[in-house]
């Protein structure tokens, strides 16, 4: 029998693992039956270079648990370990400079599990055990069982063991009173399908196999089916009941290793920012983290699934992510991926691209406006949609509109609604004057406006509803009116005492008889500005400042003209008030007590 005291420089090793690393004790089990599957995968390199001669049998790794005992086992049958093997890798821990440690890595423990990636993947046992027992066999014929225990200090028992007769180690983990949680099945149950679900050994847990062991993206997309892809998505989302779109199957050894399949979702119209679940982290098949921001350009953090790379340095600051070269390369990978697998749909089938596009619109837009790269490349298969349902790449809907929509400096004009109910009759009168009508009513498109009128030259976006019909095109156009400068500046002072001063400019414009007799715009800067402030959260009340409308009479209407020679006041009020709410209600400004009123006014014109 040996005993001594294990080879560690700060003897407060067990503190630092319990206290430290205590908020995310959960990890542990991930460490221990990563640890056995490593054992195994061992043995099985050693059969296949012919080291180890004997048959491999069942390879599977046991995880027992016994409530009564309060013991918690990892069971494999893998290369195991001689006394003189315990000794150099269990015995003296890979750990230095202890201090200097918590030091450094105190306030991100929380948020950045530490164990395993500093020489002490084996005793984050003693995060949740007061005493630890291992019983190993080395794969070597000649080598004697060995059993080592440990009870949470400096000190171990290391005694041969002879009734440990076949290879392989036994861990126990006596589970301590403030850790009794881990006794539970449902606990280990949870904890194993969250780390352990695609191990590439077997891993049982009430003789039930828990995991797989070759899932899909270890696979080479030509053995792949469609059928294979949608499967492995509902394994990954078991409650997901939308199938994906479509998919990318990553695979690259060469400036970095990185395997993986990202889905493509149905974002539609609600952009999901919630971006954990989404896409999970994995280390030759080992379940990492499911919060990879740094790793995956944000944008793609819209997108669902896994990626698995050993170059990717784990729990370490975001800053360091963003500045390591590696992860660079990987997101930009990524990147080009993701944008060649949609440039190759479009090409492909251009139909089924479209049917799809609403599901996908606020991915590529979010896309091309946080990634220049991408906007370069996305450029050809974005697609642009009208209110008749038909679908243009910007390069083809700027020669569809060239001949009707370029005003008189040579630009293009873009018209576009938001909402095709609330603006129907601005659209419908667009429509009459021959212009398309684009839609636009994500989320992210009063920023996508922006950026696709910064980098298309010569060119405008103008909302339908911004001004008269006449002026959308080109803002100097106008005919003559039929109403004298004395009968305006009889008839302003009317309009302006029915509506509020602070949110109305009243203006005149000859426009054509058969539009409406007063229309209400909002300027395209004004309207953009409200939109900006809505989506920033509307601080200091920035909302309410762009809340400022033009009230526009049309003067050539016949009913303006018989309003201005009415001669009864009371009248010829009541007539404004009318044509002014009508105004107020196609805008949906129209409330409260003034729609009441409205509502009565109307009832007794028809009485």
């Amino acid at each position: 029998m040996t005993t001594g005291k294990l080879n560690v420089q700060a003897e407060n090793i067990f503190p630092i693992i319990k206290k430290f690393l205590y908020s995310d004790h959960d990890i542990f089990l991930r460490e221990l039956v990563s640890n056995a599957v490593d054992a195994t995968q061992k043995l099985k390199t050693l059969a296949a270079v012919g080291e180890y001669k004997e048959e491999l049998g069942d390879t599977s790794i046991e995880i027992l648990l016994n409530k009564d005992a309060k013991t918690l086992t990892i069971k494999d049958k893998g290369i195991g370990m001689s006394a003189e093997e315990v000794e150099k890798y269990i015995n003296q821990i890979a750990f230095s400079g202890a201090e200097e440690f918590v030091k450094k890595y105190e306030t991100q423990a929380a948020t950045n599990p530490i164990i395993g990636h500093f020489g002490l993947g084996f005793y984050s046992s003693f995060m949740v055990a007061n005493r630890v027992e291992m019983l190993t066999k080395s794969f070597k014929k000649e080598a004697n069982g060995v059993k080592w225990t440990c009870e949470g200090s400096v000190d171990f028992d290391l005694t041969e063991y002879t009734e440990k007769t076949t290879r392989g180690t036994e861990l126990t983990l006596y589970i301590a009173e403030d850790s009794i949680e881990f006794l539970e099945e449902s606990k280990i149950q949870s904890l194993l399908e969250k780390y352990c679900k695609f191990l590439p050994v077997e891993i049982k847990f009430n003789d039930k196999v828990i995991n797989n062991t070759s899932p899909a993206w270890t696979k080479k997309p030509a053995d792949l089916k469609d059928e294979d892809y949608k499967s492995f998505y509902h394994e990954l989302y078991p409650y997901s009941f939308e199938e994906p779109l479509f998919w990318i199957h990553l695979n690259v050894d060469y400036p970095f290793n990185l395997t993986g399949i990202l889905y493509f979702p149905k974002v539609k119209d609600k952009l999901q920012l919630n971006k954990e679940n989404k896409i999970k982290l994995y280390c030759n098949q080992v379940f990492v983290t499911d919060s990879v921001e740094g790793i995956v350009p944000d944008f793609l953090m819209l997108m669902h699934g896994v990626i698995d790379s050993p170059d990717i340095p784990l729990n370490v600051s975001r800053s360091y992510l963003q500045s390591d070269s590696n992860v660079k390369k990987i997101s930009s990978y990524i990147t080009r991926k993701v944008a060649e697998r949609l440039e190759q749909l479009f090409k492909q089938d251009r139909k089924q691209f479209e049917e799809k596009w609403d599901d996908i619109k606020i991915f590529i837009q979010y896309g091309m406006l946080s990634d220049e790269k991408f906007y370069e490349k996305a450029n050809k298969f974005a697609l642009l949609k009208n209110t008749e349902g038909k679908y243009f790449t910007i390069e083809e809907y700027a020669e569809h509109i060239k001949p009707l929509q370029t005003n008189k400096d040579n630009k293009l004009v873009y018209i576009y609604t938001s909402n095709q109910e609330e603006q129907f009759s601005y659209i419908e009168a667009s429509k009459e004057r021959g212009y398309d009508i684009l839609l636009f009513d994500s989320v992210v498109d009063s920023h996508y406006i922006g950026h696709l009128e910064r980098k298309l030259e010569n060119t405008s976006f103008v909302r339908v509803d911004s001004s008269t019909v006449d002026k959308l095109i080109n803002a100097d156009d106008s005919q003559p009116s039929k109403l004298s400068d004395e009968q305006k500046n009889f008839l302003k002072p009317l309009v302006e005492a029915i509506v509020p001063k602070e949110k109305f400019d009243v203006l005149f414009e000859s426009m054509s008889e058969k539009d409406q007799p007063i229309v209400i715009t909002q300027t395209e800067f004004m309207r953009r500005m409200k939109d900006m402030s809505a989506l920033s959260g509307g601080g200091m009340n920035f909302g309410a400042m762009y809340e400022k409308f033009n009230l526009i009479v049309n003067t050539n209407h016949p009913l303006i003209s018989k309003i201005t020679l009415e001669t009864d006041a009371i009248k010829q009020t009541n007539m404004l008030k009318q044509a002014t709410d009508l105004a107020f209600l196609s805008q949906n400004l129209l409330k409260g007590k003034d729609l009441n009123d409205f509502i009565k006014r109307s009832l007794e014109l028809i009485n």
